[in-house]
């Protein structure tokens, strides 16, 4: 890992919070993440299953945390099953966690080593009634492939038939929704990090760069303040490619004249940030795209101030959708007409803005949360309306990540990464 040692007490506090909400005489098990296969010896970097990283800080492959409350063995109560680390594996590998570097990140204090995960499991089975295990239930999730998680509660609920079994997810949507101070602490570090990309984008772009030296540039950055890279996949898309939502080859040449809509968000210690920002290649908006950015700017203030304790999702998106509309009839792009006509189910201001405005952010860039309960204060979500009008050849989107307060508009993580219009030609001519 590169980024620095997360205070234990952010995890000991996790686990404490999710054994709470457990029922009497159970037990839950995460599982790491697999290293997936590409071809040959080829694999793709590890990424870490969020799940067992909240629960534990534990960042490596082949990883077991166990959670039983009520064990009559108080030294059971939380157990890690780590990959057994030796001078072989320290050459070839690097050093992975051995059983007190495992306490120092996790604190916990009962470590076995894999191998001995079956023996201990039947005798924590013979003493529980119930086993929590954990599925993947996020509103957008499409998984395909079958991870570690899934294999060791198949052979789980195989081996154990007669137990009880429980969720563990929706638990952790509540949970991992509101964030810890240490975790804002951690998202922003993730934001700072971004801005640093960005101000040295600002400095870099001029007509015919290629969109993927722009991506470079921000890996370049990203790198160098210990993040892995993108916290997402980048979408950094000049012209016309703005008004694919999802364009993420980056293998264009950036025009004068032309505006570049960047998605872009470094990871810090697993936590995502999540920004887009639209600036002219040219260094200076034409009088069209400038009427266009400030109308976007102008719903995502708007928006923001909207995100309060108890706004329930849903009723959010149809307030912004109002708030939207107002300007785009105010930039010609829709008629009375078009909003007296509309369809409530695909209203007037669909054609230009089609995606929602908020997604909660955090471990994942699209993070847990349930969607139907009210917001509370320290969940964190992004701002991001945009206007895409493919017929005049540009797409806006601007993009911030908030954190909802107790009283007063939402404390804005990413509020020193400009964007008003002026600073960013002002930057951009310095």
């Amino acid at each position: 890992m590169k980024y620095d040692l997360i205070d234990r007490s952010l995890f000991i506090k996790n686990r404490k919070s999710f054994a709470a909400q457990m029922q009497a005489n159970s037990l839950a098990v995460f599982n790491s993440n697999d290293i997936y296969p590409v071809s040959a010896d080829s694999t793709m970097p590890f990424e870490q299953h969020r799940d067992i990283f909240y629960l534990s800080g534990v960042d490596q492959e082949e990883s077991i945390l166990v959670i039983f409350p009520d064990c009559p063995n108080e030294k059971h109560r939380e157990i890690l099953f780590l990959k057994e680390t030796n001078e072989h594996i320290a050459v070839w590998e690097g050093e992975k966690l051995t059983k007190d570097a495992a306490y120092i990140t996790s604190g916990i204090k009962t470590v076995y080593w894999l191998q001995e995960m079956e023996k201990i499991m039947f005798e924590l089975m013979t003493q529980c009634d119930t086993v929590y295990i954990n599925t993947n239930e996020h509103y957008r999730a499409n998984v395909e492939t079958e991870t570690r998680e899934a294999r060791y509660t198949k052979w789980l609920k195989a081996k154990y038939p007669a137990h009880a079994v429980a969720k563990s997810n929706p638990i952790l949507q509540r949970l991992r929704s509101v964030k810890d101070p240490i975790e804002l602490d951690l998202m922003q570090k993730a934001c700072d990090i971004t801005e640093k990309g960005f101000r040295r984008v600002l400095g870099f772009v001029k007509p015919d760069v290629w969109e993927y030296n722009i991506e470079a540039e921000y890996m370049h950055e990203f790198l160098n303040n210990r993040s892995k890279g993108f916290a997402y996949t980048p979408i950094i898309a000049s012209g016309n490619n703005a008004n694919v939502l999802h364009y993420i080859e980056n293998n264009q040449q950036c025009k004068a004249g032309d505006l570049i809509l960047m998605d872009v968000g470094a990871e810090y210690a697993n936590y995502s940030s999540d920004m887009s920002r639209t600036i002219p290649v040219s260094g200076r908006f034409t009088e069209r795209q400038r009427a266009v950015y400030d109308a976007i700017n102008r719903v995502k203030n708007a928006a923001t101030k909207l995100l309060v304790p108890g706004t329930i999702w849903k009723d959010y998106h149809v307030e912004v959708g109002k708030i939207m509309t107002s300007e785009l009839l105010g930039l010609g792009l829709l008629d009375k007409a078009d909003v007296q006509n509309e369809n409530p189910d695909w209203p007037a201001y669909k054609k230009y803005f089609m995606h929602g405005t908020s997604h909660n952010i955090g471990l994942d860039t699209h993070d847990y949360g349930i969607l139907t309960e009210p917001m509370q204060a320290n969940m964190v979500f992004t701002v991001e309306p945009g206007i895409y009008i493919p017929d005049e050849g540009f797409g806006i989107r601007l993009e911030d990540d908030v954190v909802i307060q107790n009283s007063g508009e939402p404390f804005n993580l990413m509020r020193n990464i400009p964007i008003e219009a002026e600073e960013i030609e002002e930057l951009m001519n310095g």
